[in-house]
């Protein structure tokens, strides 16, 4: 017999005998196989077990592997029968971690034909499958003294960390479970703030009789790691203090793996930073004050985005935008974008702070924009001076506000010059902010001013508005959506509030079917801004392709109008289909869309993003 073959044995002979942990990877034996040249099979091997366990044993069984590396050569009975005598207990021992502890195994050895190979029939009963019937899951150490002594913190701790085990009664007990549950346990605990949480002790009773596991866990979760010291790295254009900004946490605060994520993503989305990665640096000893290691590649000062594009609602378009992220020195960021399309002209200004503590900034912006509709030309302006708090979950935003409009028809022209104090609030409880497919977003706003227009009316105003968005699966692969937006503008009679604070409805994001902003009141056949709004829609969407699960198909129902009253309101509908790539940047939208006001189709497309 060959060396290979004879090395092949007392390989075989080491692992039936060291168990199977130490098996090789199923799938080093095809690259075995092909490594040898092909011949007539030695043996034969029959596997008579349930489906999935018989693929385990194929995989992994030494006899196996001989019938398949031994082709050409000669296997002799006594390396044959070692092996065949070696496989009652490498089979128990593979059938264990998939839960099986009393199985009945047999290994038969059938008359070898003269010409041909040895027959090996292995036939496995696997019995009754083993599950848990009873949990101890103790922890010790700093955690469970508070817990015991009822400080909520804690109890809510070891409750959230009992409740996410994995292995819970009734569980089938298969040993890969078994690991995954320990080390899910462990994560959980150092994620909570014990960063030196370990186990003292774990084990498993098997009774192979009644075919049941209990389990006893002991976790010694160590101390609770509070912040001390930031050691940052990578500052060369911004301020140490900015990065303790968005830290938004100091000394003594415990430190959750969400507490770092959520800083280290405020890093990103700072606009500051390139990278950024938070970690704490786990010492036990150091436990009360630990160090948190921030490491940071700026971003460069100056930026300029020159752009292109198209837009169902106004046309084609080109885009210039500077951003200056140390403006003058000072931690300050100043954006200037001009935008030249068919249908709009813009200029946006704005200087902001960079994140102060409570990550407040302190804004004021210019805006003049040219929007040409159909039926007329409106040419605003607004100067705005305020204070932002972003969050992740929460936006604030207060700020006041001159804004002055004028709109031109072929039979008129209105100025109106608004000065108001305005909040608003957005909310954002979903799985994913940039493609999400469960949860809600609510956003409100609310203003108070005075209001003149050159009529030489002015008077006091107030204007709210609400959007609501929602998101849910419903089965069957399918995903709906709806939203509701609603908004009025409260003026003396007769008194015109300027163009820019009142309500048009059409569009992309409104009611498709209908052009941008040729929804709303009505004078002498030409569509103006009103005082009310109230806009709905329902889509239901689903993967086309188990291939291209990012391409979706929907149907939707659009509803909206606005009016000059709630009493004037009539609704126009839109009814339509579309399709929708949900790209990293956002669910790209293709809609074809039928107003039935209208009786026309229009085609709509746009990338949007949950507010």
């Amino acid at each position: 017999m060959s060396r290979a073959l004879s090395a092949l044995a007392a390989v075989a002979l080491a692992l039936s005998t060291t168990g199977c942990a130490l098996l090789r990877p199923a799938a080093q034996a095809p690259a075995a196989a092909e490594a040898l040249p092909a011949g007539p099979p030695s043996v034969e091997v029959q596997i008579d077990a349930p489906q999935d366990l018989r693929a385990l044993l194929q995989r992994h069984l030494d006899l196996v592997r001989l019938a398949a590396l031994a082709r050409g050569e000669t296997v002799t009975d006594t390396e044959l029968s070692r092996l065949v005598d070696a496989t009652p207990s490498q089979v128990r021992e593979l059938l264990e971690t998939e839960g099986y502890f009393s199985p009945e195994i047999r290994v038969e050895r059938g008359a070898r034909p003269a010409n041909g190979p040895e027959q090996v029939r292995v036939v496995v009963q696997p019995g009754r499958f083993t599950r848990v019937t009873r949990v101890d899951f103790e922890v010790e150490g700093p955690l469970a003294v508070a817990a015991e002594a009822g400080q909520a913190t804690a109890v809510q701790t070891l409750q959230q960390v009992r409740a996410a085990w994995l292995l819970k009664p009734g569980a089938a007990f298969r040993n890969p479970v078994w690991s995954e549950a320990k080390n899910a346990a462990i994560a959980r605990l150092r994620a909570a703030g014990y960063a030196a949480a370990a186990w003292s002790g774990t084990a498993v009773r098997i009774d192979p009789d009644t075919a049941t596991a209990r389990i006893f866990v002991v976790a010694d979760a160590g101390p609770l790691f509070r912040s001390g010291e930031f050691e940052i790295e990578g500052l060369k254009l911004h301020d140490r203090q900015t990065v303790l900004n968005l830290a938004d946490f100091g000394p003594g605060t415990p430190v959750t793996e969400t507490l770092l994520l959520d800083f280290q993503d405020r890093l990103q989305k700072s606009g500051l930073f390139e990278r950024a990665a938070v970690t704490l640096d786990a010492d036990p000893a150091q436990a009360d004050s630990a160090r948190i290691e921030v490491r940071v590649d700026e971003t460069a000062r100056h930026q300029l985005i020159v752009g292109v594009g198209v837009s169902a609602n106004t046309g084609p378009r080109a885009t210039v935008e500077h951003i200056d992220r140390r403006l003058f020195g000072q931690a300050a960021i100043a954006r200037n974008k001009v935008e030249w399309g068919r249908s709009r002209q813009a200029w946006d200004g704005e200087i902001s702070t960079h994140p102060r503590p409570g990550l407040h900034r302190w804004l004021t912006g210019v805006s003049i924009e040219r929007l040409e509709g159909p039926d007329d030309v409106v040419l605003s302006q607004r100067v705005r001076l305020g204070r932002a708090q972003t969050t992740p979950r929460i936006d604030r935003l207060a700020f006041g506000e001159v804004d002055r409009s004028s709109r031109r028809t072929a039979l008129s022209r209105t100025d109106s010059t608004a000065y108001s104090g305005n909040y608003h609030w957005t909310l954002r409880e979903v799985d994913n902010p940039i493609l999400p497919i469960a949860g809600y977003t609510v956003a409100l706003q609310g203003g108070a001013g005075v209001a003149m227009d050159n009529t030489d009316r002015q008077g006091g105003f107030g204007r709210v508005y609400a959007r609501l968005n929602g998101y849910l699966p419903v089965g069957n692969g399918w995903y709906a959506q709806a939203r509701v937006e609603v908004g009025q503008v409260a003026a003396p009679y007769g008194l015109t509030v300027p163009d820019t604070l009142r309500f048009r409805a059409g569009g992309d994001d409104s009611v498709r079917g209908y052009a941008y902003r040729s929804l709303g009141p009505q004078v002498a056949g030409t569509v103006g801004s009103g005082d009310v709004l109230l806009a709905g829609s329902v889509e239901m969407a689903r993967p086309l392709s188990d291939r291209l699960p990012q391409l979706w198909g929907a149907v939707f129902v659009d509803a909206g109008n606005a009016a000059n009253r709630f009493s004037d309101w009539r609704a126009a509908v839109g009814t339509g289909v579309g399709l929708r790539w949900r790209s990293p940047v956002g669910p790209l939208r293709l809609d074809l869309a039928y107003g039935h006001e209208t009786r026309r189709t229009r085609l709509h497309f746009s990338v949007g993003i949950a507010f």
